[in-house]
């Protein structure tokens, strides 16, 4: 096994694409927050890798070939925003406000949760790009000095917290106005939360697809003011 890992090119893609595929279908027979497809595919891909004593090496030599489709599909989200357009300008001061602040408060709960766990600036910056797309956070991580494959599992699990929790949180918190649901997915579980966020409804995506974009350039600007802090 171990050979035919390390010398195909299309194991790792497609075991990776198939065990998303079954995750997805889960998710939709049986409508569960927690069958999350990301998840079940982590779940799924690290037990096979430790029961048949494969390295993740070898099984990443092929597999990290569908990270180069992760900038492509950020940039498709601008599709649902265009539609949104006339929405978005009349509603401009209150996005913005809402976009900062959500950047905001990320970046300074990890500045106040590193503080209290004693982390180290390596692993305090590796953590600071955390709410913002994969393909944006890992030159933001590697640029500060952090280590960038914890960077993008610490965006995965954000992704997937947004993903679950946020339907019973908007339920709890009663929050109901498609914009601010759109916004706070997106600004807070970047392309995860902006997927859900389009399940909700158009213009609940559309303001997923605005957060992603806007609160990864103003992450990217607030990451090296807050970096100096630690």
């Amino acid at each position: 096994m171990q050979s035919f890992i390390e010398h195909s090119l299309f194991f790792g893609p497609v075991i990776s694409l198939v065990v998303y595929e079954g995750g997805l279908l889960l998710k939709r027979k049986y409508k569960l927050a927690v069958l999350n497809p990301l998840l079940i595919t982590a779940i799924v891909l690290i037990a096979f890798l430790a029961l048949t004593n494969v390295e993740y090496e070898s099984y990443n030599a092929s597999a990290k070939y569908i990270s180069y489709f992760l900038t492509p599909a950020t940039v498709a989200l601008a599709v649902p925003l265009y539609e949104q357009l006339k929405l978005l300008k009349e509603t401009l001061a209150a996005v913005l406000c809402g976009l900062l602040a959500g950047v905001l408060t990320s970046l300074v709960s990890i500045f106040l949760l590193s503080k209290l766990f004693g982390l180290n600036h390596e692993q305090y910056v590796t953590l600071l790009p955390k709410s913002i797309t994969t393909a944006i956070g890992m030159g933001v991580s590697e640029e500060m000095g952090g280590i960038t494959a914890i960077t993008v599992a610490v965006i995965c699990v954000t992704g997937m917290i947004g993903d679950i929790t946020s339907e019973w949180l908007y339920k709890i918190l009663k929050i109901r106005h498609p914009i601010a649901k759109g916004l706070a997915l997106g600004t807070a579980s970047h392309a995860m939360g902006t997927a859900k966020a389009m399940e909700m409804g158009e213009v609940e995506g559309a303001m997923g697809s605005l957060a992603i974009v806007t609160a990864g350039l103003l992450t990217v600007v607030g990451a090296s003011f807050f970096a100096q802090l630690m």
